[in-house]
């Protein structure tokens, strides 16, 4: 009496471009957790205080993985600066602005910077970690001002718009309105604590934030419009009844 075995099951192998796919895919997972995890204790623990194992070990990873996919700790944290400025470019370019009703969108950029600093603090405290640096390690990125560039090429739009409808200066530029923006914004956050102990108020209160951007928007627009709009405007408060 023969016998007769059982056809042997064979399993299919996977393309090697699928197999590539997924390798590639598991890879870029684990240099984006170790990014995200550098953000958070940089900017907790600034560049020095922040140690390479706290880093794996937030990220779920090994001290060699962060060596592999970024060299060194200096270089993960040239690339966490990189990050932070990539994610509100993303964010800026996001932004649906009506540039032929240039007050309207200038309204609409300042508010953007003033909350998006509020939503992410972690910016804040690494930028003022690096400026205590002396911008040592940011210098070195060869990708930091490639993300100015949109931000003060929208403001430039804005700027030319009202220029050419005859509501806004024209001997203002972007980079100076930029920066005051910028300043009058990330100062405030940035000092909250030390404000609030000095001038004896909450600094992080609902109404006092609200009302700072109040402040920030109207100066902006004081400065940026012709005597006359901003008379005859009455500021943001005219122009935010006007937008209900």
């Amino acid at each position: 009496m023969s016998t007769q075995k059982a056809p042997r099951r064979t399993t299919a192998k996977k393309p090697a471009a699928e197999r590539t796919g997924v390798r590639e895919r598991s890879a870029q997972a684990t240099r984006d957790n170790i990014l995200k995890a550098a953000i958070k204790i940089f900017a907790r623990h600034g560049f020095a205080g922040g140690r390479v194992e706290q880093i794996s070990r937030a990220a779920r990873s090994y001290d060699r993985m962060i060596y592999y996919y970024f060299g060194s700790k200096e270089q993960l944290y040239v690339e966490v600066l990189e990050e932070v400025y990539r994610r509100m470019d993303v964010a800026e370019r996001a932004l649906d602005l009506e540039v032929g009703r240039p007050r309207e969108a200038l309204v609409e950029v300042v508010r953007f910077v003033w909350n998006y600093y509020r939503k992410n603090p972690e910016l804040i405290s690494l930028l003022n970690n690096e400026n205590l640096l002396k911008g040592k390690h940011i210098t070195k990125s060869e990708r930091a001002q490639e993300y100015s560039s949109p931000a003060i090429a929208i403001l430039d739009r804005i700027l030319a718009s009202g220029v050419d409808q005859g509501i806004f200066r024209a001997e203002l530029n972007a980079r100076d309105l930029y920066i005051m923006i910028a300043s009058l914004g990330y100062f405030y956050l940035s000092n909250r604590h030390t404000l609030s102990a000095f001038l004896g108020e909450d600094m992080e209160h609902a109404d006092a934030l609200a009302h700072w951007e109040r402040f920030i928007t109207d100066s902006v627009l004081r400065v940026v419009c012709e005597g006359e709009v901003v008379a005859s405007s009455g500021g943001i408060e005219a122009l935010e009844t006007a937008q209900v």
